[in-house]
């Protein structure tokens, strides 16, 4: 098991500091009950979690809880002492994270919770030395009954192990990677915002951990998936943002990883980026690298057009991440009788049209403004967030909070 160097203010306790190895399937753990910011509140005795039910924590005031669904128990759970209304998109440790390792030519296997902290890495690891590690992101929603929600998971797994493919990299099986994301998640259920305050971001990792000094796939691999709640992605929440649409710098060619949700694609943004912002513009729209008249997406989203009713999105092509939200916006449209095209689409296209928005994990959807091309500014509506636009986004909130009928089958209920 990697030592593990635990954040100031989350030390566990040494009398009773242990861990329990999972199997891939285990449905039963032991691990130490959450770390409340209140000591008088901790529990010393080991909690048992199962996969059909809520661990409960047993409080001594009720300024902080909510109820709790449980087939065996009314106990309230205690959140964590934030302030969720002014809850932001910022990192905030919580208590527990998953890892799981494998050699090369392995497959993983006994993953475990341990206490959420800094993680050892060889110098030499392939990660850090050649870029060799993919990321998810995915959401779980606490819903007024107490329980949680999760979002197409199975649809990160599999997106995963397609980026796993191709950075030469071995990853956990589908159902692997979902188990370990509701053990998280359980793990770590008082960080959940309260329904309607925001969400629980999941951000599993899968790295080439072992060393490595020559270019080459990295001897061994660390799975991890730790937590954090988050609110709105970018500061304007809902309402339109501005973006920029940058023509000399690319974020992805044809033939590299641009479709595969590699670390590298990333930090190959930050420059524009950061350029935009200090402009006061929220992001950046990126051109194909070839012809520098093609949309592709904007520094972590994708983008979508809407003209005369018609929504067009590009079609992904090697260059562009398939977004499980932008697959499944696709879908809601189509079942709300929207023409969808997937094509490629021009900058002169999105100049003239009607309304454009952004879909991924972290935003769901965001409404955009303006587009400035060349110094010209374009500007949407006169009435903040366009009507396909707030359609859309209500129609999937709804589904991911739990507030409508989940007639996709896309919704993993944590009971």
């Amino acid at each position: 098991m990697e030592s593990v160097t635990v954040f100031a203010g989350l030390q566990p306790n040494p009398a009773t500091a242990h861990h329990q190895t999972l199997g891939p399937s285990g449905s039963l753990i032991k691990l130490l009950p959450s770390l409340l910011t209140d000591k008088r509140h901790f529990c010393a005795q080991p909690l048992k979690l199962q996969q059909s039910r809520f661990a409960s924590f047993r409080v001594n005031d009720t300024a902080n809880t909510v109820p709790v669904a449980s087939p065996t128990s009314n106990v309230a759970l205690e959140l964590a002492e934030i302030d969720w209304d002014n809850l932001g998109f910022g990192f905030i440790p919580t208590d527990y994270m998953y890892i799981m390792k494998c050699a090369q030519g392995k497959n993983f296997l006994n993953g475990e919770l341990q206490r959420f902290g800094n993680i050892e890495l060889n110098p030499s690891a392939g990660i850090l030395n050649y870029g060799q590690g993919l990321l998810e992101g995915l959401k779980a929603y606490r819903k007024h009954d107490g329980n949680i929600l999760l979002f197409r998971p199975e649809e990160n797994a599999f997106r995963l192990r397609t980026g796993a493919e191709r950075m030469c990299m071995p990853s956990p099986s589908v159902e692997q990677f979902v188990e370990a994301v509701k053990l998280t998640i359980l793990a770590n259920e008082r960080w959940i915002p309260p329904p309607g305050k925001g969400s629980l971001y999941i951000r599993p990792l899968l790295m080439g951990s072992g060393a490595v000094l020559g270019l080459a796939p990295a001897p061994e691999y660390t799975f991890l998936i730790y937590v954090s709640p988050v609110g709105n992605y970018f500061k304007e929440g809902l309402a339109p943002i501005n973006l920029v649409v940058e023509t000399e710098m690319h974020r992805a060619t044809p033939g590299g990883t641009g479709g595969v949700k590699t670390i590298g694609n990333y930090a190959a943004v930050l420059k524009v980026q950061l350029a935009a912002k200090a402009k006061g513009f929220s992001d950046v729209l990126y051109l194909d690298s070839v012809h520098k008249r093609y949309l592709e997406e904007v520094s972590s989203c994708n983008v979508f057009v809407v003209k005369d009713n018609v929504i067009s999105t590009p079609a992904i092509k090697g260059t562009i991440l398939p977004g499980i939200t932008r697959k499944s916006i696709i879908d809601v449209a189509l079942s709300q009788g929207f023409q969808v095209e997937e094509r490629f689409v021009t900058v002169d296209e999105l100049l003239d049209a009607d309304e454009v928005f952004c879909t991924g994990t972290a935003v769901v959807i965001s409404p955009v403004g303006s587009i400035t091309y060349l110094g010209k500014r374009v500007t949407y509506g006169s009435e903040g967030v366009g009507v396909v636009s707030q359609q859309l986004y209500s129609s999937l909130t709804s589904l991911q909070m739990g507030l409508a009928e989940d007639k996709m089958g896309w919704i993993v209920e944590l009971k």
